[in-house]
């Protein structure tokens, strides 16, 4: 029925270095503070006087660019001879101004600067796209940045393409006629010739807000796309499910496993997909549901499992869950037989925290409220969202911005207090997740006040962006 369903992958290498800073991508946008947004270095580096800061910030060149899902530009070397990729540029797609900005980390890995902008005009004209959000470097070392939208705002899926040697823009990635009706984040396989998308939201409409009355009108994504990576062609689509709103999608790590998986973040699901026994065609199968629960004092009487962020660890052994919602981050261990078992779960944050504005009423999981998450004397605030793991799996990091509108929403006061990066320290023999109380980024300290922090990235190698050719 497929392939290995979490057999062993080529990770961690030996001697894969230790993360020893992380690029995190910061926003003012929604926060009533007019800032440009900025991409933070923080030191990760436990021996140093500095493990824990920030220690450089580069700000953008305009306001309210929103960036969101930063990505590699292309990587010289790879770990199959157990030595880190060697990552020069970091492409920064804006989710709401729809700019590109290329940074420069390799002159000075801990002073990074911009090196070339594509601005909005080129990317609407030329492409006919807009709200742009997940970058990854191509196989023939081109740059693919998924869109969300047209430049109205309306949902619109597809792929942009920037030269990997010039950061131009080519154009589209896709045929005209191919372009799915939505999009948000994608990976591939090259050794299958696989790229496979996930759906997203109507950038327009997403942006009043979470309305529990957009539900039922096409407002949030349902499908997942396979695609011919070399043809550039569309050739399946999976639904979901009517607002399921697929969002991250992985990939073992294992270049010759065909498998992945892909969470919905309005469902509550994740989906197992993977090459069935017919030759070149692909099948989907659900392996994780995380029920919603009765509440009062919300915007809705269910609360669901909203996942935020998907990641893999390197040998391909366990898979992270982010739950924006509830509060909590899950590790599953993926066994042969297909079914993900939970072996650790944590809560650091969320809506259903005991002393809040939200009472459950009906819970399938929990017998009580979770209490609110204190570190290093700072109440958190917010959910976890987007999360970065080690080479070597064992440290967890999680931001907790999602997308500023909706955190203006549901986590006013993560707006007003600044949101944070945690470590949990992950037990890689039985599993088991424990946060770290020695270590907290506190975005709320910043000089221009309190912001928002979201995607992060390791110059080394991260369980995002690590795969074999």
């Amino acid at each position: 029925m497929g392939s290995s369903c979490g057999a062993q992958g080529p990770f961690p290498a030996p001697g894969a270095p230790r993360e020893e800073v992380a690029y995190v991508t910061c926003t003012y946008r929604s926060t009533c503070i007019d800032q440009p947004d900025f991409l933070a270095t923080v030191d990760l580096n436990p021996r140093s006087p500095h493990y824990g800061q920030v220690i450089h910030r580069l700000p953008m060149p305009n306001l309210k660019d929103e960036l969101h899902c930063a990505g590699w530009g292309p990587a010289c070397g790879c770990f199959e001879s157990g030595a880190a990729a060697k990552r020069t540029k970091l492409v920064l797609p804006c989710l709401i101004s729809s700019r590109i900005y290329v940074v420069d980390v390799g002159s000075q890995c801990r002073a990074p600067r911009i090196c070339k902008t594509i601005e909005p005009v080129d990317v609407f004209w030329k492409c006919n796209k807009g709200y742009l959000a997940v970058t990854h470097p191509l196989p023939n070392g081109d740059v693919l940045i998924a869109n969300m939208g047209d430049p109205a705002g309306n949902a619109k899926g597809g792929f942009v393409v920037l030269d990997g040697e010039t950061f131009e823009l080519k154009g589209n990635w896709e045929n005209e006629c191919e372009v799915p009706p939505s999009g948000c984040d994608f990976w591939y396989q090259p050794r299958h010739n696989v790229l496979v998308s996930s759906a997203g939201v109507v950038p327009k409409v997403a942006g009043r807000g979470l309305n529990p009355d957009d539900f039922k009108k096409g407002v949030f994504g349902r499908r997942l796309n396979v695609w011919n990576l070399s043809c550039r062609s569309l050739t399946q689509c999976f639904d979901l499910g009517e607002d399921s709103l697929p969002l991250n999608v992985r990939f073992l790590h294992n270049p010759d496993a065909a498998e992945g998986y892909v969470g919905c973040a309005l469902s509550g699901v994740v989906f197992r997909f993977y090459k069935s026994c017919e030759a070149n065609n692909w099948a989907v199968e659900e392996v994780i549901r995380i029920p919603p629960k009765d509440v009062s004092g919300w915007i809705m009487p269910k609360m669901p499992a909203f996942i935020a962020d998907l990641i893999i660890s390197p040998d391909d052994r366990f898979l992270f869950v982010s739950n924006w919602l509830h509060g909590d981050i899950r590790q599953y261990e993926l066994s042969r037989n297909c079914k993900p078992r939970l072996v650790g779960q944590v809560f650091v944050g969320g809506s259903i925290l005991r002393g809040g504005p939200v009472t459950v009423c009906r819970d399938e999981e929990l017998k009580c409220q979770p209490e609110p998450l204190v570190v290093k004397c700072k109440r958190v605030y917010g959910g976890p969202s987007q999360m970065q793991l080690s080479l070597d799996g064992k440290r967890l990091y999680v931001t907790n911005s999602f997308y500023s509108t909706w955190d203006r929403q549901f986590y006013p006061s993560m707006v007003k207090e600044g949101s944070v990066m945690l470590q949990l320290d992950v037990d890689t023999d039985k599993g088991g997740l424990a946060v770290n109380k020695n270590f907290l980024v506190d975005f709320g300290k910043e000089p221009h006040g309190p912001c928002l922090a979201h995607e992060i990235r390791f110059a080394g190698g991260d369980s995002k962006s690590e795969i074999l050719p």
